[in-house]
C-alpha cells in the first residue's frame, strides 16, 4: 500500500497528535498520507463523520483512529467507496479496532509490506414504514434495535420472515444483528456470538417478559418484517428504531421495520494473525 487517509476521533485525538505521528512514519517511508482535518458538521444527515467525497481517489487503506464506535460511523460513511479500513483503537478494549495505538508503527510496517489480510462483513439495510410510506431507509454494519421510548413500558412485537408470521415478542426492545454486531448489544442481550466473516441474521429480545424467549439465526437471503402490536394505545410514546446507534426513527403502533443483507459490504484490515476465537477468550478474561 502507497496511499493512506487517517481518520481520527478528535474527541480522543484532539491535537491531532497520533494522526500527526502517523503521518510522519508514513512519509518517512516515502508513502504519501492525508488526514482528516474536519470532524461532524454536515448538517443535513448525509454523512455522520466523514464526507466520502473529500478522500482522494487514489486512496489505498483508511486508517481509523478513536474506537469502535468511530470505525462503526467510518464505514457507514465510506460503504460506497469500499475502501479499506484498519481500526486504530485509542479507547478501552473493543473488538472492530484491532490495533492499540501504542503499537501501530509495527501495522503500519505490515500494511507497506502488504504482509495482511482482508475480510468482508456483511451490512444489514432496513427500511422504517407507517402505513405503506417511508419514514427512513439507511445501512448497519452492527446492529438494528428497536426499542421503547419514553415512558418505561413494555413494546410488543410480531415478527415476520419473507412476509410469514414467525411469533411475537413482549420485551423492552428487539436487536436485530449482523455476526459482526454479535458481539455488542446483542451480546449484552443475551444473544449468540457469530464469527465475524459469517453472512447470518440474528434476532435478540431485549428484557422478554417470557420464561422461554430464545435468539434466533437466520439465514442471510431472507427478510425480517418487525410491527410494533396496536395492543396498546396508540397516544403513548411509541418506539424507536436505531441503526448503529447513530440514526434513528420513531415508531408507533402499526409500524413496520423491513430489515435484510445489503448488497454493500465493510472490507476490514486485519494485520496480525491473531483469530476471532483468541480475541473472544482475551475479552473474556478482561471484560
Amino acid at each position: 500500500m502507497n496511499t493512506f487517509y487517517v481518520i481520527t476521533n478528535y474527541q480522543k485525538d484532539p491535537e491531532f497528535q497520533t494522526a500527526g505521528m502517523i503521518r510522519d512514519y508514513l512519509e518517512s517511508k516515502g508513502r504519501k498520507c492525508c488526514i482528516q482535518q474536519c470532524g461532524k458538521d454536515h448538517p443535513t444527515g448525509q454523512y455522520r463523520y466523514t464526507d466520502a467525497q473529500k478522500i482522494p481517489k487514489d486512496i489505498d487503506c483508511v486508517l481509523v483512529l478513536g474506537g469502535d464506535g468511530t470505525l462503526l460511523q467510518a464505514a457507514r460513511d465510506l460503504v460506497e467507496r469500499s475502501l479499506p479500513l484498519l481500526g486504530v483503537n485509542m479507547g478501552t478494549l473493543g473488538y472492530l479496532a484491532e490495533i492499540e495505538h501504542t503499537n501501530v508503527y509495527p501495522a503500519l510496517d505490515r500494511l507497506i509490506s502488504g504482509d495482511f489480510s482482508i475480510e468482508s462483513r456483511m451490512m444489514l439495510q432496513g427500511t422504517a414504514l407507517h402505513q405503506g410510506r417511508r419514514l427512513l431507509k439507511d445501512i448497519a454494519l452492527n446492529d438494528i434495535v428497536i426499542r421503547r421510548n419514553g415512558k418505561l413500558r413494555v413494546l410488543d412485537f410480531n415478527i415476520y420472515v419473507d412476509d410469514v408470521f414467525l411469533t411475537a415478542y413482549s420485551a423492552d426492545g428487539i436487536i436485530v444483528a449482523t455476526p459482526t454486531g454479535s458481539t455488542g448489544y446483542n451480546l449484552s442481550a443475551g444473544g449468540p456470538i457469530v464469527a465475524p466473516q459469517a453472512s447470518l441474521i440474528l434476532l435478540s429480545a431485549v428484557a422478554p417478559h417470557t420464561l422461554n424467549s430464545r435468539s434466533i439465526v437466520l439465514p442471510d437471503d431472507v427478510e425480517v418484517t418487525i410491527e410494533i402490536s396496536a395492543r396498546h394505545d396508540t397516544d403513548m410514546d411509541g418506539a424507536e428504531a436505531t441503526f448503529d446507534g447513530d440514526t434513528s426513527v420513531r415508531l408507533n403502533s402499526g409500524d413496520r421495520i423491513v430489515i435484510s443483507k445489503s448488497d454493500r459490504k465493510v472490507q476490514m484490515i486485519k494485520t496480525k494473525n491473531t483469530s476471532f476465537l483468541e480475541i473472544l477468550r482475551l475479552k473474556m478474561a478482561n471484560p
